[in-house]
Formats: structure tokens, sequence, C-alpha cells
């Protein structure tokens, strides 16, 4: 009977995938389409494993499952024309050996998957490129069992393009590239070429990459200025990281055009500026995307109004203004600028929700049940009348007293502000039940002076004012989504895939090594349990940052899966068209249903968008961390041998990776500096033990270090370990969606605040 099972499941995957109209699919979504009950998901992924290996099916990037073609070679098969060679990105490390992540590989397989290739076998590859590899052997590294080889070709080049320091030697000019990507400085002729001086920091073009076997070749193509003068820092990242800048006229003609046309008529639209409407943002925004209306209907329901910036309006699809916004993607946050996706003509004006003006939006309606269970969703293009603008400061003062505001506000705002507060926490009860995971980790932002230096920094608050706003964007982001599902649509979903079995087992075990007891944290609910139990407790950085690193990121994609860490299964990002691309696509989709016309379903166009929007907002982020970290160094070079707590953020067989606590600056205490003892690494317990009893440090440890040495040029931070630390310090929550979780309702730095409204709302 089993078997008879298994072969009918078998024919019932291969008729399904086979189909012309069948679209790369996860094995949860593959359940799903088969409408087959819970307790066959475990039997289909067998199955399905088990055709993959019989060559019979296939896995895409991201465990998507597709059909063999006819004639295709089974998975392991090696291509002899390539002596076994296999596409990937290599990474460069300082050392200058690397590790190439083969092609298609599932980001939950881990680093177990990279390729290790030696320093005498990188030949010219840089940090980033898409590179051919010969497989050799297999080597022990951090013990684990890692396959080797070297890179025989060099495909695709990630940039020509880098950002050094002027130097001259024997009357040549040479620069050295900031960070570790070439250990070694390169030529660029003539000394003084395009008026560069000693210690300017500059552009090159390389003409030759550099290899073990000869040197690099470049030509200076830009001086940003003199090292360590005023933003000169933040204008090396934004060209190391090739990020935009202004706005192309013809681009600015378009959105002048737009406001041109713009006269705050309803033009058709349902007509809400006189329903009660409040927008909630920090106290030095200039633009604000979202307002809030709510009322209680007669069944006693809750009908929640989420009115978002409509941004499509502005926006027409293909006209330059909207190749440009698609390009960029998305706004880019650095710490002492920001790089809008859109003109501010739109971002700060037409598109701004201010007070008192007529404005429109795609506005959401959902009605929900006493308890907040959602039972209806309407979406309109409408127009509304924002009654006031609140900072978080002034509805956090307003829950704390309600008093004194019943003189400043209209019986209609003081009565909504009070509706909003009591369903958004019924809703922040109701997701916490469900599964939605939060971490105990510090939120330290960096304070800048005027002339973008670090001047300290400050601890970050989630506050109740936050969290009202949170939970209603999540709301409409899921409504939404459940809206695009129901109609059989493919859409940009935000999607957060849950983390490897593999990672869940090896999280299982660290925690019970702490001495924490704990069934299979394969269950949400026991992660949720564990972060919990050790709230209180020294553990809760170990454990917090355990979990954390099992988590994948969160992409857009097509592809029908849920959000782990919110624990959705349907969600999309509808609520900042302002700042993010994918958000103004769901709006128009919405155009399209709203006017009885069904959108473009075109899954493999969706998937490519998906990736670029993907890929800039984790350029966005790394760009913002790289210029966060130079800024840093740069306070710390001031400070060497001083001493400041931090936690263990790293465990490597080559020593400790530690972020300061009061100062999110993370640096290396490398093993060979610990010279009171031997040390062993274990890579299950993220550990460094020494020979001596009770002489280990794990991840989540606290401890005090000194900063030793410091290179703003390369990016180095050198520590050196004082002591560990035996009770850690009392911090706030923070979400565990996309791994550096950035919500609306994430406190907020009030010195970015002042060039932009809320990073990012809802970003999850």
């Amino acid at each position: 009977m089993e078997n008879e099972h298994q072969g009918d499941l078998e024919r019932l995957v291969l008729t399904h995938v086979q189909q012309s109209n069948y679209r790369a699919a996860k094995p949860r979504a593959i359940a799903r389409q088969l409408k087959l009950p819970e307790e066959q998901h475990r039997d289909l992924k067998k199955t399905i494993k088990r055709l993959v290996k019989q060559g019979r099916l296939k896995y895409a990037s991201n465990h998507l499952v597709l059909p063999m073609a006819a004639g295709e070679s089974k998975p392991g098969q090696k291509d002899k024309s390539a002596a076994g060679g296999v596409t990937g990105i290599f990474r460069r490390t300082s050392g200058g050996f690397g590790f190439v992540r083969p092609a298609g590989t599932a980001r939950s397989s881990g680093k177990s998957q990279d390729i290790y290739i030696p320093k005498s076998k990188t030949t010219d590859a840089a940090d980033g490129d898409t590179v051919l590899v010969r497989l050799s052997n297999e080597q022990q590294r951090g013990g684990e069992m890692r396959a080797s080889g070297e890179i025989v070709e060099v495909l695709e080049r990630d940039t020509h393009r880098f950002v050094g320091t002027y130097f001259e030697r024997a009357e040549v000019g040479y620069v050295q590239v900031d960070g570790t990507v070439f250990a070694q400085p390169i030529c660029v002729g003539d000394p003084g070429a395009k008026n560069a001086r000693h210690g300017d920091k500059v552009v090159i073009e390389l003409v030759r990459f550099p290899s073990h076997m000869h040197d690099g070749e470049g030509v200076i193509v830009e001086v940003l200025g003199a090292r360590g003068e005023p933003g000169v820092d933040t204008l090396g990242i934004i060209r190391e990281y090739n990020l935009p800048e202004l706005f192309p006229e013809e681009v600015l003609d378009v959105a002048r055009q737009q406001a041109d046309r713009f006269n705050e008529s309803l033009d058709g639209r349902l007509d809400l500026t006189g329903v009660t409407v409040i927008t909630i943002d920090p106290v030095d925004a200039r633009d604000f995307d979202d307002a809030i209306s709510l009322e209680r209907l007669d069944n006693g329901h809750w009908r929640l109004g989420v009115h978002i910036a409509d941004v499509s309006y502005f926006v027409p699809e293909k006209t330059l203004l909207d190749d440009e916004a698609r390009d960029r993607a998305t706004s880019v946050y650095l710490p002492d600028r920001v790089i809008p996706m859109l003109p501010e003509i739109i971002s700060n004006n037409l598109a701004s929700l201010q007070p008192e003006r007529v404005r429109y939006t795609k506005s959401a309606f959902i009605e929900m049940t006493e308890d907040g269970a959602r039972v209806a969703t309407d979406v309109h293009n409408a127009a509304i009348r924002s009654d006031r603008r609140f900072t978080y400061e002034e509805v956090d003062e307003y829950l704390a007293d309600p008093k004194p505001w019943r003189e400043k506000l209209t019986p209609e705002v003081f009565d909504l502000l009070d509706r909003m507060h009591e369903l958004s926490m019924i809703l922040r009860r109701r997701r916490l039940d469900h599964g939605a995971i939060e971490l105990t980790l510090p939120e330290v932002k960096i304070d800048l002076d005027k002339n973008g230096r670090v001047a300290g920094a400050h601890l970050v608050e989630n506050t109740v004012s936050h969290q009202i706003i949170e939970e209603f964007m999540l709301s409409a982001n899921e409504a939404v989504a459940q809206m695009m599902t129901d109609a059989k649509l493919f859409f940009l979903r935000r999607i957060h895939e849950p983390p490897s079995p593999k990672k869940l087992k090896a999280l299982t075990e660290f925690v019970r090594e702490l001495g924490i007891p704990c069934e299979s944290l394969e269950s949400r609910f026991e992660i949720k349990r564990v972060i919990e139990a050790v709230a209180d407790r020294p553990e809760r950085h170990a454990v917090n940052y355990a979990v954390l690193r099992s988590m994948q990121k969160a992409i857009y994609s097509p592809v029908e899966e849920g959000h782990y860490a919110l624990a959705s299964d349907q969600y999309c990002h509808f609520t900042s068209p302002i700042r993010r691309y994918p958000d103004l696509v769901v709006h128009r989709m919405i155009d399209s249903l709203l006017s009885d016309q069904r959108p473009p379903n075109d899954f493999e166009h969706l998937s490519l968008l998906g990736q670029h929007c993907s890929e800039r907002e984790q350029r966005a982020e790394a760009a913002e961390r790289e210029l966060i970290k130079v800024k840093l160094l740069d306070y710390l070079s001031k400070r060497i041998g001083e001493q400041m707590d931090a936690v263990i953020t790293g465990v490597e067989d080559f020593g400790l990776f530690a972020q300061g606590i009061n100062l999110p600056a993370e640096g290396m205490i490398h093993v060979s500096s610990l010279q009171d003892d031997y040390y062993d690494y274990d890579s299950r317990t993220h550990t460094l033990t020494g020979k001596r009893a009770g002489n280990s440090y794990r991840l989540g440890d606290v401890i005090r270090v000194e900063i030793f040495h410091v290179d703003i040029d390369r990016r180095v931070l050198d520590l050196r370990l004082v002591t560990r630390l035996k009770k850690a310090p009392a911090v706030p929550k923070r979400k565990a969606a996309d791994r550096s979780p950035n919500g609306k309702g994430k406190p907020r730095d009030k010195k970015k605040d002042k060039r932009k409204s809320a990073k990012s709302r809802g970003k999850k």
C-alpha cells in the first residue's frame, strides 16, 4: 500500500509539473496547488527529492521545482567540456583567498556549499566577479569539509571602478584601493594625473586586474578630495557602490509635467476629504506617505483605513521618470544624506500627505472583528485631507496622559487616537500569538556632528507610538497580498523563507549547549519560548544572535512563499511607494483591477524585477553599513587604547568578532592575541575553547575590549580582549524580520529623519 501511495504521488507531481502552464514553484506551493492535506506535505517533499535524484525533476535557484528537459544531464553529472567547472560569485577575503558560492545554490544551504579558492588559485578575480571554477578536492576548514578549487576564467566583472587613496613612489603614481579587495596598490602611471595629490581619495578604472602573476594597472577618472575632508568619505562610498546621485534633467522635466497637471481636484476619486485622517511621523519628517482612519461599525467590527500616497498617479509607466525609478528601485539612506528613488517634487510635495491639503491615495479599508480577525478588504483610488500631523513623541505623550490633549485636539481626532491604540494592541497580541518572532537585540544609532563625523551614539527605543503604525502597515500589506492572491495573480511578494532544517537543528544544539532546555527549534513557537525565557538572563545575547544568524534575508519574488518572521502566509509591500519600487508595482496592479482590467500576469518578468529590486535593496543596505563603518573607524582612530564593552557577534577558527554595545563598531580579536591559552574552534557551538577548564568564548558573550589598531583605508579594526563581563546590559526589543528589521515601527534616528520620513514603512 505504501508503494502504491508513493507511485500515485510521483505520477501526480510529474503530471502537474509537466503541464504547459506550470510555473516554477517550491514544494510547499505545489502542495497547495495540488490541494494536498497538511499530513501529506512531508511525503510530497520526499517524493520531489527522490524524483530529482532520479533525474526526472530538477531544482532551480531558491529550491524552485522544474521539469527535467529532454536530453538534460542529471544532477551530479559533470560537464566534461568544462572539466567539472562550476559557475558562481567569488568573494575574496582580507587574506587573499576566497570562496565561490555556486550559481543556483539555495541560500538555505549555508557556507558549507561554498568552494574554497586558495590565494594562488584566484587568478585576477576581484570580489563580486562571476567566475568559472575547476574543482580539485575537499579541504577541512573550521571543522567542516569544504570543496576546493581554482578559478579558470572570469566570466563577468562586477565592476571595473574602485575607490582608493592616491600616493606617489619613485615618481610613479599609485592608488591603494579601499578595503581588502586588492592587497597591493594599483599603478596609475604618471604622477599628478587629474591633479591628484598625495592622500587624495580618487576613483580609478582598472585596465588590468592584478593577480599573483602580475600587478594591476589603472587610470584615475575622478578626484574626490583630500582624505578626511568633510563629505569625502560619503562620496567615496557612493562611487564604490555605484549609487545614483542627481536626477537627469529629462527625468526632472517629466516630474515637473506631473506637477503642472495636479490641481487637487477629486478627479473621479472616492471623496474621503471629510473623513477624520491623521499621520504619525518623526518630528523632522519632510514627506508623509501614509495616513490612518479608524471607526467602529454598528456590528462591533473595526473599519481600518490605511491611506497610502498614490505615487502611481504621478509616475506614468514607460516614461523616463519610471525608468529611473525602476533602475534605482529604492531610496538609499546614508548616515549623512538620502539618495531618493523619486525627485523631491514628487516625494516631498505632490505625493506627500501634508495636513490640510487634498492628496491622492490608494486607500485600503480593512474590516476586522472585535478581536482583530480580517473579514473584508476594499481598496480605492481616493482623495483625503489629513486633519493633523502627529509626531511619535506627541502620541507617546498622549498615551501617557490623554487629559491635557483634550483641549488641544478636536473630539474626532482625540477619539481616533484612542481607537488606534486599542486596535493596534489587539493586532500586536494577535500577531505575536500567531507566531511572529521578535528578538531582543541592542539597536544603536550613531550621532553625527555638522561635518558628518561621529559625535557619539544613542540607544533607540521602540515605543508604543511606533508599534501602533507598524501594526497598521503590516495589516495593510497582508490584506493587499491576500487580495492579489484571491485574484489568482502573480505579483511581487515580500518573502522570507524559513531557516533550513539543518540550521534549525544546529540552533537547537547550540541552545542546549548553553544549558537551556528546549524542544526542537524547528517550531517557531519553541523559538519564541526560548527567546522569552532568556530575556532577563546573560544568555540572551547568545540566543538572539544565534537565532538571527539562522535567518534568511527577505527578498522580492512572485514565488508563493510566506514571511517566516512575521508568521504571515501572504505578504507584500504596499505602504511605501515613495521609496520602494515594488510597492509602486503593486499599486499599478491595483489600478488595473479597479478599472476591471486584468494586469499582466508575467511570472518571468516579475521574477527578474524582484531579483533586481532585491539586489538594489541589498546594495543600499551594504553601502549604509560600510559608510557607518568608515565613520566609526575614523572616530575610533583617535581613541587607541580606550576600552569599551562589546558582545561577541561571530566566532571563527582565526578569532572572535565583537561589536560595541554602546557604540556599534565591530572589530576582530585575532586568536593569536589570546596568549593565555591554546584554543580550539567548534563550528557547531560557535565557540573557541581553551585547554584550561572553563576558558572559552562563544557567540553572544559580553566582554570588555581595548581598541588596539585602526586602519581606515583597509577598514580594519583590531581589538584586544581585556576581560569577560558577567552581566549584560538591558536592551529594547526589535523584530527578527529581514535579518536587519527596519519597519515603520522601527525606532528612528532623529538626525537621519531630518532628511526623510520613515526609512521604510513596514519594510518587513
